[in-house]
């Protein structure tokens, strides 16, 4: 029997889908926040959430890349976004959530070299969380 490639999904599933890996990402991120610097900021939840969902589609598109080119561009969703949110919570609310500038390779305090590579290392994991979510809750077909 023919198994469709992309199963159809209805609102409801869309929705629980998309709110799971949204608090997800932003769980986790925050998390890991609070675990190396000892606090946090409830905008790292909105990024993280954000950067997950948007690693998880990007997986879900490409999943046949090999896994250094799909963490290569977890990392750079991940610094966009953290550049983004950097713009908006430090530079234009004045909040002082994060600084970069003393690391080398930086850019406006906001993002910097040595956090992108950290951001591969951390997509390579990601990447296999994302395709074990798919297969296991979502029970979605590569």
């Amino acid at each position: 029997m023919h198994r469709p490639l992309i199963l159809r999904k209805n609102s409801a599933q869309k929705v629980t889908e998309l709110l799971l890996l949204l608090l997800t990402g932003g769980v986790v991120y925050y998390g890991l926040e609070v675990w190396f610097r000892g606090w946090s900021h409830w905008s790292m939840a909105v990024c993280g959430a954000v950067c997950f969902l948007a690693i998880y589609r990007m997986n879900e598109a490409f999943p046949r890349l090999l896994l250094p080119v799909r963490a290569l561009a977890g990392s750079a969703i991940i610094t966009a976004a953290e550049f983004i949110t950097g713009c908006i919570v430090n530079l234009w609310l004045g909040l002082d959530v994060w600084d970069y500038s003393d690391l080398p390779c930086q850019f406006l305090g906001q993002i910097c070299l040595p956090f992108s590579v950290l951001w591969f290392l951390l997509c390579i994991p990601v990447c296999g969380i994302s395709r074990l979510i798919r297969r296991t809750v979502f029970y979605a077909e590569e």
